[in-house]
C-alpha cells in the first residue's frame, strides 16, 4: 500500500475564501435546513438563486463550502435540524463572516422573534456548531460538552464564550521576515505555501481584497491562492467551493478505502502469518520423512554395535554401510536395544507420514499463495467495491474471523469458565479447557452433535473441541484436525514428548458417567491422530 500524499487542510485562508463567495447571499433568504448526517448541517439560501452552504463539524473533514446538490436528509430530522427549523427557518439572512482569520464561521438570521447567530467552530475533533441567541446565550448545539470535558463547557441557556485562543496580531500585518507562526490565520500548510515561492505580499492582497483563485493538486486537496510553487500539478478550479466539494470527496472515498484496507489486512496478515508456520512446521516434517533411511541405518547400526556400547554412553562411533566413520548420539537413559527401537519407530513413523503431510503442505501453500494474493489485491485497491470483492472471496475461504459481541457488557465468555481460544489454519474455532471443570463445560455445555472432540489417549489432557460451525465434520480439512490434536498434547503431561496420540471423535459419541469426577469422559469410534507437539 502506497503512502498517503500530504493532504492540503481547510484552513482560515479556506474559510476567508468561502466567507467572500458567499456575500452574495447575505442579505438573503433562508429557505430550508437539512441535517444529512451526525456531523453536517446544510442551507438552502435563496438571494435570487437557491444555492447550498455544506457546514461540518466532522472531526476530520470539518469545512463549510457550496455544494452542487441539495442533499436527503432523513424522514425524522434529528433533534439539532429540529430546533434550527424551529428558530431560523424562513428567516432573513443578516451577514455571513469569519471571526478574525480564525477558524470560525458566523451567520447572523433575523427573525420575527428576534435575531440568532449560527456559530460554527472549524477546529478538527473540536469542531462543534451552535445556535447562539441575541441574547449571547446558546439555544442549542450539535454537540453538547459538559464542564468535566471541558473548561469552556457547551451548555443550553449559558452564554457562548469563543475558544480561549492567545491574542495575535493578523496575518495582514506581518511583514515577510516575522515568524508568521505568530500571527492569526497562519497554518503549515500555507507556511510552506510562502517556503516553495508564493509572496507574503501576494497571499496578504489576495485575502485583504478578497481576491482569490480556486485550485486543485490531485490527490492532495484544493486551496484558494496559486499552488505552482509548490506542485507543478496543481490545476486551476471554477470556484473554491467547487474545488472542496470535488476535492473532500475524493478524500472521503479514500479515507473510507484506506480504513476498509487496514481493518481486512490486519485480519488476513494474521492468517497469512499462521500459514507460514504451519508451513514452516511442515516442510521441517517432510524433511524428517526423507531422513528416514538415516535413522534406519543408525538403528541397524546400533545393534551392529550394540556389544560396544557401554551403560551410560552418550554416543556411538561405527562405521556405516559404505565404510565411512559416523558419530552417532545415543540416549544414556536407554539400553542399545531402546535406542535402536526408537530411530526404527522415527524412521517408520515419518514414512507413514510423508505421502499425508506432503498433501498437507501443498493444500496449504495452494491457500497461502491465494492469500497473498488477496493481499496485493487489497493493497492496489482504489474503490470499496474491489476491497468488497476480496472480502467476499477471504469469507468463503474462511480466511476472517467473526466475533460474536455479548449483549451486555457485564456478562463473562463461557460463564466465567477458564476456556480459551484459538484459531485454526483454515479460520475454524477451536476451543478447550484449562481444568478439570472447564474441560467438563465445553465438551458437555459447549459443543454440539458435529464438533470435533479431541484428548491425548490413555493421558490427562485438555478436552479440546474444533467447532464446525455448520460445516460437515468430514470436510474438515488435515491441517485443522491436526491444529487441534497439537492443542491437546501441549495442554497434557506429553506435552515435551514426540509422535503424541491423539484421539479424536465427534462430541456425539462422547459422554461423562453419571456422578463422575469433573474432566472425566469416555468416548467410542474414535480415531487416532499422532502429533509432534
Amino acid at each position: 500500500m502506497s503512502s498517503r500524499p500530504k493532504l492540503i487542510p481547510f484552513d482560515s485562508v479556506c474559510l476567508a475564501s468561502v466567507v467572500a463567495e458567499a456575500q452574495s447571499f447575505a442579505p438573503g433568504k433562508l429557505q430550508k435546513i437539512i441535517q444529512p448526517d451526525d456531523h453536517s448541517i446544510v442551507l438552502a439560501l435563496y438571494a435570487g438563486v437557491e444555492n447550498y452552504l455544506l457546514i461540518t463539524a466532522h472531526p476530520d473533514f470539518a469545512r463549510a463550502h457550496f455544494i452542487a446538490r441539495r442533499p436527503q436528509g432523513p424522514a425524522t430530522p434529528p433533534g439539532f435540524c429540529q430546533i434550527l427549523r424551529k428558530h431560523l427557518m424562513n428567516s432573513r439572512v443578516e451577514f455571513i463572516r469569519q471571526r478574525g482569520l480564525d477558524r470560525i464561521l458566523e451567520i447572523g438570521f433575523s427573525t420575527q422573534t428576534g435575531n440568532f447567530i449560527l456559530v460554527t467552530e472549524l477546529m478538527g475533533r473540536h469542531s462543534n456548531i451552535m445556535l447562539v441567541d441575541g441574547g449571547g446565550k446558546v439555544v442549542s448545539a450539535l454537540k453538547w460538552v459538559s464542564s468535566k470535558q471541558s473548561k469552556r463547557p457547551v451548555q443550553a441557556n449559558r452564554p457562548y464564550e469563543p475558544p480561549p485562543f492567545d491574542d495575535k496580531p493578523s496575518l495582514l500585518e506581518a511583514k515577510p521576515d516575522d515568524s508568521l507562526k505568530e500571527f492569526e490565520g497562519w497554518s503549515p500548510f500555507l507556511g510552506s505555501l510562502i517556503e516553495s515561492g508564493l509572496s507574503l505580499v501576494e497571499a496578504q492582497s489576495r485575502i485583504s481584497k478578497p481576491e482569490f483563485e480556486a485550485h486543485a493538486i490531485p490527490g492532495r486537496g484544493a486551496y484558494p491562492l496559486p499552488l505552482a510553487t509548490l506542485d507543478n500539478t496543481a490545476l486551476p478550479r471554477k470556484s473554491i467551493s467547487v474545488a472542496l466539494e470535488q476535492a473532500f470527496i475524493e478524500r472521503e472515498q479514500l479515507t473510507t478505502i484506506h480504513r476498509a484496507q487496514s481493518d481486512l489486512l490486519a485480519q488476513l496478515n494474521r492468517v497469512l502469518k499462521a500459514r507460514n508456520v504451519a508451513l514452516e512446521g511442515l516442510t521441517e516434517a517432510i524433511q524428517a520423512a526423507k531422513n528416514a533411511p538415516q535413522q534406519q541405518v543408525e538403528g541397524e547400526l546400533i545393534l551392529a554395535y550394540q556389544g560396544q556400547i557401554k551403560p551410560g554412553d552418550k554416543s556411538l562411533l561405527a562405521y556405516d554401510y559404505e565404510g565411512n566413520e559416523i558419530t552417532i548420539k545415543l540416549d544414556p537413559a536407554m539400553t542399545p536395544v531402546e535406542n535402536a527401537e526408537k530411530r526404527f519407530k522415527k524412521a517408520k513413523s515419518a514414512k507413514a507420514r510423508l505421502q499425508d503431510v506432503t498433501e498437507q503442505r501443498d493444500r496449504i501453500q495452494m491457500d497461502h499463495d491465494r492469500l497473498q494474493d488477496a493481499i496485493d489485491r487489497i493493497q492496489n485497491a482504489t474503490s470499496p467495491e474491489e476491497i468488497d470483492r476480496v472480502r467476499e472471496e477471504a469469507d468463503k475461504h474462511r480466511w476472517l474471523h467473526h466475533h460474536v459481541v455479548a449483549t451486555k457488557k457485564e456478562e463473562r465468555p463461557y460463564e466465567g469458565h477458564a476456556v480459551r481460544e484459538l484459531l485454526s489454519p483454515n479460520g475454524y474455532k477451536v476451543i478447550y479447557g484449562t481444568n478439570a471443570t472447564s474441560n467438563d463445560y465445553v465438551t458437555n455445555r459447549v459443543a454440539k452433535g458435529n464438533d470435533w472432540w479431541f484428548h491425548v489417549r490413555g493421558q490427562n489432557s485438555a478436552h479440546v473441541i474444533l467447532i464446525t460451525a455448520g460445516s460437515k465434520p468430514e470436510t474438515i480439512q488435515r491441517a485443522d484436525m491436526e491444529y487441534a490434536a497439537l492443542v491437546s498434547a501441549r495442554n497434557s503431561p506429553q506435552k515435551h514428548g514426540s509422535y503424541v496420540p491423539v484421539d479424536y471423535t465427534l462430541k456425539k459419541y462422547v459422554r461423562k458417567p453419571r456422578g463422575s469426577a469433573p474432566g472425566l469422559a469416555v468416548y467410542e469410534r474414535e480415531k487416532t491422530i499422532h502429533v509432534d507437539p
